[in-house]
């Protein structure tokens, strides 16, 4: 059998020195936009992110929503939880709570954490005046505890009491007695008690004239605001212008007219700081604490831009009382 001819290959064309140059001369060029998308695509980032919205958009795809809530949806109370329930159960002054008690608890707390979340669920923390206010009072409690100070030295204290010594004056005191003339009897009201005070002059001693007193007939060692609180203002002042060791007056109360014999009188005074010591402690701690509060709340407005119309300006001549009380802000438990 002849051989059968083999397939001679074709001859290739031969490739011109510049066929390559001609080429790319041919092919148009990227447009801009194009190039940076083929930029971005070759980034190993956005390979990630593309990934994880795969990975979440399965996830969603496969897994209920009410697993996807249990989180948010869960209330957990720990043992410092249920050791601050049981403290403020004894703070009312109830022996410590059973379990029965414990329990009645736990479901108190838990209800309320379940209406706070629904509240803010549906929004109804959002402009409300009452939960501002209790919030702003929760930040002022905050600044409190932040602005709490150690103990001041004994020499911080006396130099501090120094500067502020008027603070602590201690008012005058007066000790007297006084035979009463009431103002039912009309005009003669005063005319009696300037007779009974002929026939007592000089002397500490009652009289038949005199009407009974509602309160009490002798005072000891009463400071001015102390008598006026009894007597009225004017009374008071009259009493400290009085001297002690004799009958004197008439003196007009509000109920009526009065002799007054003083038995004593012990000016006002500045205490020694051995007198005061404690009160001066608790108020070098108290204006401490105010201005702590204030450089923290100064450096908090520092923050904000504060936009108010022209207050001179604002007419409220429009305005009506509403007809039902408005709700006191204090209605959260301390």
């Amino acid at each position: 059998m002849a051989p059968q001819p083999t397939a001679q290959p074709q001859p290739r064309d031969q490739e011109s020195p510049d066929s390559s140059q001609s080429m790319s001369r041919q092919l148009p060029a990227w447009p801009k936009g194009l190039a940076l998308v083929r930029g971005l695509l070759r980034e190993p980032l956005l390979h990630f992110l593309l990934a994880g919205a795969v990975i979440f958009a399965v996830y969603q795809f496969t897994t209920p929503a009410a697993n996807r809530t249990d989180q948010a949806n869960r209330i957990v109370l720990t043992k410092d939880d249920l050791r601050q329930l049981a403290v403020h159960w004894l703070a009312q002054g109830r022996p410590p709570p059973s379990p029965d008690e414990m329990r009645a608890l736990v479901e108190q707390k838990v209800s309320e954490e379940i209406l706070f979340r629904e509240a803010v669920a549906l929004g109804l923390d959002k402009d409300d005046e009452m939960i501002k206010r209790r919030l702003a009072q929760k930040m002022d409690f905050l600044a409190e505890d932040v602005a709490a100070l150690q103990d001041p030295s004994d020499a911080e204290l006396r130099g501090w009491f120094a500067q502020n010594a008027s603070r602590f004056a201690l008012p005058p005191r007066a000790s007297f007695r006084h035979l009463y003339f009431s103002s039912d009897r009309g005009p003669g009201a005063r005319d009696a008690a300037a007779a009974a005070l002929a026939k007592i002059a000089g002397k500490p001693a009652d009289i038949a004239e005199a009407d009974p007193f509602m309160f009490r007939d002798y005072y000891a060692e009463r400071a001015p605001d102390q008598i006026a609180k009894e007597f009225g203002p004017d009374f008071a002042k009259a009493v400290f212008r009085l001297k002690p060791g004799a009958w004197q007056g008439p003196v007009q109360s509000g109920y009526g007219w009065h002799l007054v014999f003083v038995d004593a009188m012990e000016p006002g005074r500045v205490p020694a700081f051995e007198e005061v010591a404690p009160d001066v402690k608790s108020a070098w701690m108290d204006q401490k604490q105010r201005e702590i509060k204030r450089i923290a709340f100064e450096a908090m407005r520092a923050r904000y831009t504060v936009v108010v119309p022209p207050v001179g300006a604002a007419d409220f001549g429009d305005l009506r009382i509403p007809q039902a009380p408005i709700a006191s802000t204090d209605v959260f438990p301390q």
